[in-house]
């Protein structure tokens, strides 16, 4: 998935109005977006397809020193990403506006919770992180050169005009590759996962750009496993399910926090709320009890830790939104469900899991992290060599 976090700034750290560039496709420009499909489209003579990265999506807009890093959601992420700044500068022609997304290899592979780091209040800490954990940015779409739209142009001539920018190996602006082959794009489906990539694009090549739209397609892996429901947070609109909070058993025996599921209708929302009412606990005696004491001394903090003596549990603090009350109505970890998910992240689901059906046959015991299925390891480099 890609992420657009939303940054809770306190006026006393609000930065100062950034330098719109002035270009002929200037900012903000929301990007085009892609629909999900369950299986691969099959190649027509038309279509391109590309590794779906997962990370910050972004837009660069450049003129000549003026450097704007747009996000999906049109807020600037310019001050938090200061090396890919100095990278486009180094990099790209003066006048240039590109699509990609903007990622953080770790070794082989890329490392999402790193970048999450990246989005911090304190001009010292972005220093500081964009020296020991720098990104790079991955261009796949071209939307203007020097004096010139290509807004309108087909992603064909697009994608044929962005190739012609990269005429060197290395960097830290990395271009996408491409193949117009299904077969070629079925491969990278299974093998890219292990490198941290959650899918495939689809693009067809006569498309203008345009923004906000889904005239793309995605093709995400998707998976299933039994979940302990340990919990619920209630939903921004008033005391119903927002999200259940999920676990499952390590190896250790202990209770794990693995993610969250939060695909309801708002009917049921509220039906689960007398649903899961005999199962409510006592804090205290809950397996992430000890986490309680923990929140309060966190509030307020950019990020709460994920684990306590090596158990992952909820966090306290949001990393987008500090003043986001995270805390979380504890349920008796009696009930098992299946859920749907793409990825891990370490141990836990990369994004929100999505329910399936209640599985009265399972104990929670059951429910633990062997279940799971690992991709196998893929090299990032090698990805970005094809």
């Amino acid at each position: 998935m890609t992420t657009d976090p939303t940054v809770n700034i306190t006026p006393a750290e609000e930065p100062e109005p950034e330098p719109v560039p002035n270009l002929v496709v200037r900012p903000p420009v929301p990007p085009m977006l892609a629909k999900p499909v369950k299986a691969m489209p099959r190649q027509d003579g038309n279509l391109f397809y590309e590794p779906k990265w997962d990370g910050f999506r972004c837009i660069i807009f450049r003129d000549g020193d003026e450097v704007y890093l747009g996000s999906r959601k049109e807020r600037p992420f310019t001050r938090y990403f200061p090396e890919i700044v100095e990278a486009v500068k180094a990099e790209l022609p003066d006048k240039v506006v590109m699509d990609g997304e903007i990622v953080l290899p770790r070794g082989s592979q890329l490392d999402f919770d790193a970048l999450q780091q990246r989005i911090h209040p304190a001009k010292s800490r972005v220093k500081l992180l964009s020296e020991e954990t720098p990104a790079q940015f991955i261009a796949f779409d071209l939307l203007a050169v020097g004096e010139e739209s290509l807004m309108e142009a087909p992603f064909a001539e697009r994608r044929a005009r962005l190739a012609e920018l990269f005429t060197k190996d290395g960097g830290s602006i990395r271009l996408t590759p491409v193949t117009t082959d299904d077969r070629q794009a079925d491969e990278w489906f299974e093998t890219f996962e292990g490198a941290g990539l959650d899918g495939i694009i689809v693009k067809p090549g006569d498309q203008p750009y345009v923004p906000d739209k889904r005239t793309m397609f995605k093709v995400k892996h998707e998976r299933t496993a039994d979940v302990v429901v340990c919990g619920y947070r209630e939903h921004k609109s008033g005391p119903i399910v927002g999200s259940l909070l999920l676990g499952l058993y390590g190896d250790d025996g202990r209770l794990h926090h693995v993610g969250v599921a939060a695909s309801f209708p708002m009917a049921r929302r509220a039906e689960l709320v007398e649903e899961l009412r005999p199962l409510v606990a006592d804090l205290g005696e809950h397996p992430w009890g000890h986490w309680a004491e923990a929140a309060q001394a966190n509030i307020g903090q950019p990020a709460a830790g994920p684990s306590r003596g090596g158990q992952r549990v909820p966090g306290a603090v949001s990393r987008w939104n500090a003043k986001k009350d995270l805390s979380f109505i504890p349920l008796r970890p009696e009930r098992v469900m299946e859920v749907a998910y793409d990825q891990m992240e370490g141990d836990r689901f990369r994004h929100t899991a999505h329910f399936r059906r209640w599985r009265p046959d399972r104990t929670p015991e059951s429910c633990t992290y062997e279940q799971l299925e690992r991709p196998v390891s893929y090299n990032l480099d090698d990805i970005l060599a094809h």
